[in-house]
């Protein structure tokens, strides 16, 4: 447990609930956007549009890019895309392929009447300014549990946030705010053949085992800090796709087992500070040499 406490350490939270804005403004350029010093996040954060080129994820989804990116239309018969302001919403056509059709069974079959998305990727993918370590290479998406309301303003788009669904305590889901619906929409999400893993927050993750152990579905789904707002889907690399790097296969087992206590422990629960040096910012010399030329196109 000490090795994924350390991990934590490195990732900076997923700050899905943080407010956009209805008048973001540019950011300056670099003085000397091609340098390989650069942090990765400063030359990825300012790219508002993909590349032409033919989709690939490249590298792994926490140290990658995305070339051709496409952007999930901002409103669906069964999906809205949310916080427009932050251009999160682009992915490899196979994400985006996955949250049309996903979102459409969900609301066929009467679990959820349309899906609330959150962030995917950048334009190009690659780091992003603030919030996660992932979501690099266009196969993340984080689901809000909040159902879609039938009208959003922009105002609300960027301003509200989706339901907490865990106590204030870590230690279970609030029973107001938790139930099947959520679970069902979960379970649909794991069904689907190109989905790898599902994160959910502990407590999430405790409460479908107490009614879901030992169903299949249920070995995608994977505890991990925060997801008390939202569920993070990550998708396999699409087939043929050399440069990108899956993740490996989730452990054996639906994860209900003597593993998931560990994360009710005030070790997990209150994890202490680290006492190392602040990691030092990926750079583009870290990335995979094809996203440094994605990086540099026009």
């Amino acid at each position: 447990m000490r090795r994924l406490l350390a991990l934590l350490l490195l990732i900076a939270p997923a700050f899905a609930q943080d407010a956009g804005t209805l008048a973001p403004q540019p950011l300056p350029p670099l003085a000397h956007p091609d340098d390989p010093a650069n942090p990765a996040k400063q030359v990825f954060g300012r790219a508002m549009t993909p590349t032409e080129a033919q989709a690939r994820s490249i590298g792994f989804y926490s140290r990658g890019c995305l070339a051709g990116g496409q952007a999930l239309p901002l409103d669906g018969e069964t999906w809205r895309v949310m916080r427009i302001s932050r251009n999160r919403y682009w992915g490899h056509p196979e994400t985006i392929a996955f949250l049309k059709r996903f979102s459409a069974k969900a609301a066929d079959e009467g679990i959820w009447p349309g899906i609330l998305v959150g962030d995917i990727s950048q334009p190009r993918g690659g780091p992003m300014l603030t919030g996660h370590a992932s979501h690099q290479i266009g196969l993340d998406a984080d689901i809000w549990l909040t159902p879609m309301p039938e009208t959003l303003t922009r105002e609300q788009r960027e301003g509200m946030s989706a339901v907490d669904m865990v106590r204030a305590d870590g230690l279970a889901v609030d029973p107001e705010r938790w139930s099947e619906r959520q679970a069902g929409l979960i379970r649909k999400a794991a069904q689907e053949s190109e989905v790898n893993l599902i994160f959910v927050n502990a407590a999430i993750k405790k409460a479908l085992c107490a009614r879901h152990a030992g169903e299949s579905w249920m070995t995608k789904v994977r505890p991990w800090w925060g997801h008390n707002y939202h569920f993070h889907v990550r998708l396999r690399c699409p087939e043929g796709q050399e440069g990108c790097r899956n993740q490996g296969p989730p452990p054996p087992g639906d994860g209900c087992d003597s593993s998931l206590a560990w994360w009710f422990t005030d070790e997990a629960l209150h994890p202490k500070p680290s006492k190392a040096p602040p990691a030092k910012p990926v750079t583009l010399a870290d990335l995979p040499a094809a996203c440094r030329s994605l990086a540099a196109a026009p």
